[in-house]
């Protein structure tokens, strides 16, 4: 049962984008996936928290998470063998992770954690919060992006992730993130 949470092997490099909401990963993984000519894997949860409001009003709630982490996984998984260079990922179980543990008094349903940990990426992109704030439906702390910045860095520093801080416009965060990418690439041939 627990299989629906778990990265299948492939032979692409899995990149992250990672950080609080408002901050251009949406828009970062599909430049990356078209520069890359690649495929990006959406963010699961805008859609299945969207449908959630549309039907009922209601904001997400714990047990919504393992829902959510099974359709991440189920996406990425498929996306990942479509591809052999690059994998675009708008976010990841440990993205979850640190909202469960944000949003809900330091818990996360231990499924949830195990595989945060446990699925693995070459590189994290953590998006820092100088873009300009989007309201929408789902997004509810403008307030709190510093707080929240700083829960996504102590995560990937706590789990020993490697990643970046990306910074700047949207052009100065492209540039960064494919010289990046480019050395991994690299690396990999």
């Amino acid at each position: 049962m627990e299989e629906k949470y778990r990265q299948q092997p492939s032979n692409c490099l899995k990149i992250v984008l990672f950080g609080p909401e408002s901050t251009g990963k949406t828009t970062l993984s599909r430049q990356l996936a078209r520069y890359y000519n690649s495929v990006w894997v959406p963010e699961y949860a805008r859609e299945y928290l969207q449908n959630k409001w549309n039907n009922e009003r209601k904001t997400c709630e714990p047990e919504d998470l393992l829902p959510i982490a099974e359709g991440q996984m189920k996406l990425e998984n498929e996306l990942a063998q479509k591809t052999d260079s690059v994998l675009i990922c708008d976010t990841d179980l440990l993205e979850t992770k640190v909202y469960s543990e944000a949003y809900y008094h330091g818990s996360c349903d231990p499924i949830l954690e195990k595989y945060a940990l446990e699925n693995t990426y070459d590189l994290y992109f953590l998006t820092y919060i100088d873009t300009p704030w989007e309201a929408d439906d789902l997004r509810d702390k403008p307030e709190h992006r510093e707080n929240m910045f700083q829960a996504f860095k102590n995560e990937l520093l706590k789990q020993n992730r490697s990643f970046v801080v990306l910074k700047g416009d949207k052009k100065k965060r492209l540039e960064t993130a494919v010289s990046h990418i480019d050395k991994l690439l690299n690396k990999k041939t």
